[in-house]
């Protein structure tokens, strides 16, 4: 029942309620601040690689394959919008990381990115996990705006895939952001607020994504290389980078392999 309730739902809304669904599991992850004030390093790092392996291989099985599969269908030279696609996306979430003031996990507040600014440090931990749900939630957005356009090359189960991946990974995100700022002194539920607070984007960017590609039935190979391309950004620029800083590069790459295990495992076995 409950299946056959989302496939009649309209491709935009069903985007909306997946990433509703990631920012759920934002929210759950969060939530972990009410039962501890402090989590081990070596877990974080683990869950950080983990979240790093999911995005990179839902970045090739739901997005990157699938567009070129879905060129080469429109007749078109299928690395052109691959390439052209996953580049943009790079470039632009490096322009937002240049202009979004925010701040890397475990870094001090003088090492804020982005145009400065006085804002607090706690604000500026949510901006930077909120940068790079913006491609988390574009990427479910134009795969389950893509079900409408081209249902061959990205099939509802490997959108529904790519939607568990990202609410899986965002569960450690969640806590990435809530429990240092409950370590810091900031009140339980506030710090629960923040961390939530940073998935708030994904229903958004998922709604414009859908839109986008169901408006520019042209653009769909373009798009899912653009969100593609945004998610291998924010793993090279700022989870793997994070991973490690505190020298758990054992523990962090095996979480890499594990989430890009179970990413693939999603995709194939639902796509």
């Amino acid at each position: 029942m409950c299946k056959e309730w989302f496939v009649a739902l309209d491709p935009v809304v069903q985007a909306l309620v997946a990433t509703c669904f990631t920012w759920f599991l934002t929210a759950l992850g969060a939530g972990l601040v009410f039962f501890f004030k402090a989590i081990n390093r070596k877990l974080l790092d683990g869950m950080l690689g983990f979240s790093a392996g999911v995005m990179i291989a839902a970045s090739f099985w739901s997005l990157l394959a699938p567009a070129i599969e879905m060129a080469e269908g429109m007749g078109q030279l299928p690395w052109v919008p691959a390439v052209v696609g996953f580049l943009s996306g790079g470039v632009f979430l490096g322009i937002i990381d240049k202009i979004l003031p925010h701040l890397h996990l475990w870094l001090p507040r003088e090492e804020a990115e982005g145009i400065s600014t006085s804002w607090h440090r706690s604000v500026l931990l949510v901006l930077a996990i909120t940068l790079h749900n913006i491609p988390e939630g574009l990427a479910v957005g134009v795969a389950f705006g893509a079900l409408a356009h081209n249902p061959d090359s990205v099939t509802l189960g490997s959108a529904i895939a790519l939607a568990i991946g990202i609410g899986i990974q965002n569960f450690p995100e969640g806590t990435a952001v809530s429990v240092p700022l409950r370590r810091e002194g900031m009140s339980r539920l506030k710090s629960f607020l923040y961390g939530q607070f940073s998935g708030i984007v994904e229903p958004v960017a998922g709604v414009i994504g859908a839109v986008a590609v169901l408006t520019v039935s042209s653009l769909l190979p373009y798009a899912l290389s653009f969100a593609a391309g945004a998610m291998i950004f924010v793993v090279i620029e700022e989870l793997i980078p994070e991973s490690q800083f505190e020298k758990n590069t054992d523990i962090a790459t095996m979480g890499a392999m594990l989430g890009f295990a179970v990413m693939m495992l999603l995709d194939v076995a639902l796509g």
